[in-house]
């Protein structure tokens, strides 16, 4: 039986010059010559190809986050932390995304979530000088990156809209390099910068908005290094509409007379599976893999984890925040899902991760930790570093794996008993504190007490808090904000980056 099928596509030419042509070639020779090519070397280290037809959005995006070196903090496959299309599911569910593409709004989403530093502009918020200003500055540079949202008719290609990087500049010929991601389709090419702003100036027919272009570069430092916001769960949409919708209501009350109703108010009103919506990341390896001593890149990761808890527990919000959980009957919700002691953590995050590393994520396999030990590592002139050892078994087979846990506080604990272990994670008191500081400062408007409302301004207030933790106090605001606007279909509207 005949099968039907296509087998790549012939590029149009002119208007666009393959990069494996001679000509293609000899334009690259003349573009590093002239400087503008530097970010071709880390773009096309980590170029890919689109899984799905529609997935151009997500395999550009994750091409550039690698590109840039942005640390998910989330596992991808086995103990690898990796960008890839299947993880940028926060701001759309990546079964719409396979039937109908991303837009470019909820795209933008995706980088500010992802971590990325980004500017993005639809062709009616800029014009053409400037873009050309920006893809000669990336072109030159190897820590920012383009992504154009443009459509094909102008180019004489199949096909309507699409989004790739830009991975050079020509400036004799004024011609930009399009790494396509839909590379089953078209190969790598050179395009007239002016055709290509032409077809990002197509209006997108669900948006009414035209298309447009993002800057992507790196944050000086990778965000998120201790807490996260997943939107794995399907709770997600109801946690993030409680937070920014429903808490400001909630503390108009009358009865919100001191800083521990205010506390009550938020607690007592969080939804059960608040645990699923914010994390915080941990370290996970296979004893095997690793030596007994950790790498340069574990004690950095590590010791910036054990500053940012620390940081956070200096907070008189934090103060504030174990006063009432230990003086109230309500109790807060588990980040872990398995209890808030240590040892019950570190089993289950132990579970977790042998899952992990075994490659089976998803499968029906039971993991079992049947021991866990503590350990201090120590080495000379460094401070010392928590271990936590988990035996975990599934059926006849056995494996050890280790989970380094942030420790602002010390002695490191021994193995001698459950009793001997001490609250040195951040354990469900840290991640609220965290997560009341990262609220929009206008949730807390409506408390009607002026005493009330000017001592939480000032616990709140992210004014005066060391750098790091404002840092990672900004990201899950960041998060939550960009994660609000997806929600009310609202990305598309506004592209500017939230206010902090």
């Amino acid at each position: 039986m005949a099968m039907a099928g296509l087998y790549r596509r012939l590029l149009p030419s002119p208007p666009a010059v393959e990069f494996a042509s001679s000509e293609g070639k000899q334009l690259f020779l003349e573009a590093i010559q002239n400087g503008t090519m530097e970010g071709f070397f880390r773009l096309v280290s980590y170029f890919q190809t689109q899984s799905e037809p529609a997935y151009c959005g997500l395999a550009s995006l994750s091409m550039v986050l690698n590109a840039l070196a942005i640390d998910p903090g989330r596992k991808w496959k086995g103990p690898w932390r990796w960008f890839d299309e299947s993880m940028l599911d926060c701001c759309e569910p990546l079964e719409k995304v396979k039937a109908r593409g991303i837009s470019f709004g909820k795209l933008v989403c995706l980088a500010h979530c992802a971590g990325a530093k980004v500017e993005a502009f639809h062709t009616n918020q800029s014009n053409i000088d400037d873009f050309r200003k920006y893809v000669m500055r990336c072109s030159a540079s190897d820590d920012c990156h383009i992504i154009s949202s443009y459509h094909r008719a102008v180019l004489k290609q199949t096909g309507t809209g699409h989004f790739s990087p830009i991975g050079g500049y020509h400036a004799g010929k004024d011609m930009a390099l399009i790494l396509d991601v839909a590379r089953f389709k078209y190969p790598p090419h050179w395009v007239p910068l002016t055709l290509l702003w032409e077809g990002m100036n197509y209006a997108v027919e669900d948006t009414g908005q035209p298309r447009g272009f993002m800057l992507i570069s790196r944050p000086h430092r990778d965000p998120g290094m201790l807490y996260t916001l997943s939107c794995k769960h399907e709770s997600w949409i109801s946690i993030a509409k409680f937070l920014m919708d429903d808490v400001p209501l909630l503390l108009k009350s009358d009865d919100v007379k001191n800083v521990h109703k205010v506390l009550s108010v938020v607690v007592n009103s969080l939804p059960s599976n608040f645990g699923d919506f914010i994390k915080w990341v941990a370290e996970v390896r296979r004893r095997e893999d690793g030596s007994p001593s950790l790498s340069v890149e574990e004690k950095a990761r590590v010791s910036i984890k054990a500053e940012v808890l620390k940081q956070v527990q200096e907070t008189r919000l934090f103060k504030h925040v174990t006063s009432f959980l230990s003086n109230s009957c309500c109790r807060l919700p588990s980040i872990s899902g398995h209890g808030d002691t240590l040892p019950d953590i570190a089993a289950n995050v132990c579970c977790q991760g042998a899952e992990i590393l075994g490659g089976k994520l998803s499968s029906s396999a039971v993991y079992c930790c049947r021991e866990t030990c503590m350990k201090c590592l120590k080495a000379e002139g460094d401070k010392p570093i928590t271990m936590v050892c988990g035996t975990v078994v599934n059926g006849n087979n056995e494996q050890g794996v280790d989970v380094l846990i942030p420790s602002p506080q010390g002695p490191c604990c021994d193995c001698s008993g459950p009793s001997k272990y001490i609250e040195m994670h951040p354990a469900s008191s840290d991640v609220l504190t965290a997560l009341l500081l990262s609220l929009p400062s206008t949730t807390w408007i409506g408390i009607k007490d002026g005493q009330v409302l000017k001592e939480i301004h000032e616990l709140v207030s992210i004014d005066n808090l060391p750098t790091l933790l404002q840092e990672e106090v900004l990201h899950l605001r960041s998060q939550l904000h960009m994660l609000k606007k997806c929600q009310e279909n609202k990305a598309d509207e506004d592209l500017a980056a939230p206010v902090s």
